[in-house]
This record gives C-alpha cells, sequence and structure tokens, in this order.
C-alpha cells in the first residue's frame, strides 16, 4: 500500500530569468519559483496497477521522483507499507523499485553485471541473486543478452535490463516512469505482461504513460496530474464514466480541459 497526500516541490527561479507571456499566465510561477507539484493525492492498494496521466510538465516525473526518495518534497507525505518516506527514506528505499525515464545502466557492465551490482547493494546473497536474475531473465526474455555489455545493447534490452535491475530486490511497490516509451511492439507486449505478473503477486505498481490503451489493458486505478494538481484520482472505470461513450482520450480531455479549450494530448 502507498498513499500520497497533498505533495508539494517548487524550484527557485534563477535572478534575472525572464519568463515568456506563456509562463506569466501559468499559475505555476511565481516570482521566485517555479511550483512543478502544488497538490498531488493518491493510493495504490495491494495488487492495484495505477496508471499516471498528464500532459508534457504536468509534474507527473516530479512526483515519481519524489515517491522513489530521490527528491524531497517541500510538503505533503509519502507512506509506504506504513514507513513514512520522507522520514525514513533509507528504510523506505528498501521497499521501491523505482525505473526513471532514463535507464542509466554502466556501460562497460553487461546485463547480467549490472543487475548483480545492484542486488548486492541491496545485501542479496549470491546464491539468492543468482537465483533472482534467472527468474527475471526469464519473465523478461533476457537470457539472449545476457553477457552482453550495455553499450552494446538495443533500447530494448537496455529497457528491460534496467526493468529487472529496479525490481531485483523484490520491492513491496514498483513504480515505472514511461517503460515502453521507445519500444517495439514485441518489448512493449513483453514489458507489459511483467506488470501484470507483478499485479498478480500483488505489488501495487504506479507507472506513468502516454498510451491510454495501456492504461485500458492494466490499471485499476487512474491519477490525472494537470499543472501540479491531482486533477482526477479514481477507479478506472469511474475515469471511462467521464466520456459518454468510454472514449478514453476524451475522458482525459474532459478532466483537463473542462471548459472545451483546445488542448492536445500526445
Amino acid at each position: 500500500m502507498i498513499k500520497i497526500e497533498a505533495l508539494a516541490k517548487s524550484f527557485a527561479i534563477s535572478r534575472g530569468q525572464k519568463l515568456s507571456e506563456s509562463e506569466k499566465q501559468d499559475v505555476r510561477y511565481s516570482k521566485e519559483a517555479f511550483h512543478s507539484v502544488r497538490n498531488v493525492s493518491f493510493d495504490c492498494g495491494s495488487g492495484e496497477v495505477l496508471g499516471l496521466l498528464g500532459p508534457n510538465g504536468a509534474g507527473k516525473t516530479t512526483t515519481l521522483r519524489i515517491l522513489s526518495t530521490a527528491l524531497q518534497p517541500d510538503s505533503g507525505s509519502v507512506l509506504i507499507e506504513g514507513v513514512d518516506v520522507l522520514k525514513q527514506p533509507i528504510q523506505a528505499r528498501k521497499k521501491i523499485g523505482f525505473l526513471s525515464s532514463s535507464t542509466g545502466l554502466y556501460g562497460r557492465l553487461t546485463a547480467y553485471e549490472n543487475i548483480a551490482y545492484f542486488a548486492r547493494l541491496h545485501g542479496m546473497s549470491e546464491t539468492a541473486l543468482k537465483q533472482r536474475i534467472e527468474e527475471l531473465f526469464t519473465l523478461l526474455n533476457m537470457h539472449d543478452f545476457a553477457n552482453r555489455k550495455a553499450e552494446a545493447m538495443s533500447s530494448g534490452m537496455k529497457q528491460k535490463t534496467a526493468i529487472a535491475r529496479a525490481v531485483v530486490h523484490s520491492p513491496k511497490v514498483v513504480i515505472l516512469d514511461e517503460p515502453t516509451t521507445g519500444l517495439d511492439i514485441m518489448t512493449t507486449q513483453t514489458v507489459l505482461d511483467f506488470i501484470r505478473s507483478l499485479k498478480q503477486q500483488g505489488t501495487p505498481v504506479i507507472f506513468s504513460t502516454h498510451h491510454l490503451d495501456e492504461v485500458a489493458s492494466l490499471c485499476d486505478r487512474v491519477v490525472v496530474i494537470d499543472k501540479g494538481v491531482s486533477a482526477f484520482s479514481d477507479s478506472f472505470d469511474v475515469f471511462k464514466a467521464l466520456s459518454a461513450d468510454g472514449d478514453l482520450r476524451q475522458s482525459f480531455m474532459n478532466v483537463i480541459n473542462p471548459a472545451g479549450q483546445n488542448r492536445e494530448y500526445n
């Protein structure tokens, strides 16, 4: 179980920085700071998959980085399995599997070595990490490039390796930032099947995406962040019902653009 309440995070604006006309109209800008996340709240229970949606720059990645302990918020709270992420980040980090938008693999290490390195950082024994890596190689279809160096991998191979690295320690919560971006159809399917396997194990999964078909296929809950605020947080069925004909794109537009102004979502 992960519970987030009233998260807020701002970043200082450089002295002398001039705002564009569009930035001046953006409610997230003040004279001193850009308020990337202003008020985000949601929860994700055992075995639930939560889809995090929003326009580019809405605050999704900042929110996920706060959940992963990579960023400290200005205010708000995050609880994972009863552990306060903000007050006990080291303990919380052991419970989290986080995939960032950048794989960040060590280029001269193989897929196996990249994953094993992080397994050791989590205190796993050699026997346990070998067993776990073998399990992940099977689930993510990685045996063919287990001994290939990261610098020689395709983008799909790198993403699979990064996902395996993020979950090698069997975390209590998995957080994925756009895990299928730039992947081919077969690799995307493998990643989606892996998320389903986490769900079946009872692991809460939070993932950001721009692909509404993935939301329809996987998600129990949906959160829409717009301009740093959680504009919608409820079940997938309630989200789908926001459109008269169940069109998810229209449901999304109805959340972020209730006045009917023209705004593009990619």
